[in-house]
């Protein structure tokens, strides 16, 4: 090859690596933009959202205001945008957990239904049936604990609060599928609700803040961390963050780190943060991440890890907003500011865009607020 052609080929490669990369910029700076998506049948808040494997979104449970448990649960559907009442539950649950299961059921467990003591109960939805069976009941009752699907095809759920805010939990169990019972595995060091659990990528999971006792408005807020190993059944203690959290945002980062966003302290919501944290598993350490342009809290469920690697913060505040990793920086979606946001849910849809449904606004005595909406990128 002579040395004209080595030279065209070189510059044919700067370009096109130049054109990749802006294309790659363009796509994960982009903004997006929220559009209605109708309304669901039953406004709630407290609920649970999980894409089913047919790409359809269950909705189940929650609360349509204080002291209103709900027992309905719907689907909806992307290719019509539509929402379907299904089958409900067998108990009201509000802060239960739901996981998506390798065969394609839905484990929720647990969570409150107004009786002054959380469930130790826990159902199967089946999309090809459209119903909900009991499966084997936990060891514990527990509400507003997390769950997190194992790489073995297992479900971890761990912590919560028994009968009320201080009555929280060390103890964790691991649900089979295979065998539809729940087996205890090791306790966590600190008692933990309302907290965030996060799967890292050797296996591992993060646990992190959470209530960890107290009444308000005298509550005791957790800034301490745990990792569980799923090889040794143990959680060890890791790195405290710098400042306590609970009802707080986590979302896994494309090189392995996690995010920590928003929550609050022990006075609720009269101090809510808009500071972030970033955890290093490598190090065992929590540093500070750039500040949201909104002080956020109750987005647990309102949380995703978008396709392009970037984080989409929708709850938790009247406007969502986008973390991107590569330039560590916030985005603001385009759209009408949000009227329900606190204990919302969003969720990835299989072709990228997310579905935001329901929660509550400043207005806490109206109850849930009847919204949904898409992102679209």
């Amino acid at each position: 090859m002579n040395v004209r052609a080595k030279v065209g080929l070189s510059v044919l490669a700067v370009f096109c690596a130049f054109v990749v990369l802006a294309v790659t910029t363009t796509t994960s700076t982009t903004p997006g933009q929220l559009v209605p998506a109708g309304n669901t049948n039953v406004a709630r808040f407290s609920h649970t959202a999980t894409l089913l494997r047919n790409g359809k979104v269950l909705i189940a449970g929650g609360m349509t205001r204080n002291g209103v448990w709900l027992d309905s649960a719907e689907i909806y559907d992307p290719a019509n945008g539509q929402f379907i009442l299904t089958n409900r539950l067998h108990s009201p649950r509000a802060g239960a957990t739901a996981t998506l299961l390798p065969n394609g059921k839905v484990l929720i467990a647990g969570g409150t239904d107004g009786s002054g003591k959380s469930l130790a109960s826990a159902e199967l939805y089946d999309p090809d049936t459209s119903t909900f069976s009991e499966t084997g009941s936990m060891n514990t009752p527990r509400g507003h604990a997390i769950a997190v699907l194992l790489k073995t095809g297992r479900v971890l759920i761990a912590g919560g609060n028994a009968s009320g805010d201080n009555d929280q939990l060390t103890t964790a169990e691991v649900y089979d599928p295979a065998t539809g019972l729940f087996t205890p595995t090791g306790s966590m060091h600190t008692r933990r609700s309302a907290f965030t659990a996060i799967m890292l990528k050797d296996g591992r999971v993060l646990v992190a803040g959470g209530l960890s006792g107290g009444q308000y408005p005298y509550h005791m807020v957790e800034a301490t961390a745990e990792i569980y190993d799923p090889e040794t059944g143990r959680f060890s203690e890791t790195g405290s963050m710098e400042f306590p959290r609970y009802k707080q945002g986590a979302a896994l980062l494309p090189d392995g780190k996690v995010l920590i966003a928003g929550g609050s302290n022990e006075i609720g919501r009269q101090i809510t943060y808009s500071s972030t944290e970033i955890f290093d598993p490598q190090l065992g350490k929590f540093s500070p991440g750039p500040r949201m342009r909104f002080p956020r809290y109750k987005l647990l469920s309102g949380v995703v890890t978008l396709n392009d690697g970037r984080i989409m913060l929708a709850g938790g505040a009247e406007r969502p907003e986008i973390y991107d990793p590569a330039r560590d920086a916030f985005t603001q979606p385009n759209g009408e500011p949000l009227d329900g946001f606190l204990f919302s849910t969003a969720t990835l849809l299989r072709d990228g865009r997310v579905l935001l449904v329901d929660g509550y606004g400043h207005h806490p005595t109206d109850g849930a607020v009847n919204q949904a909406l898409i992102w679209k990128p």
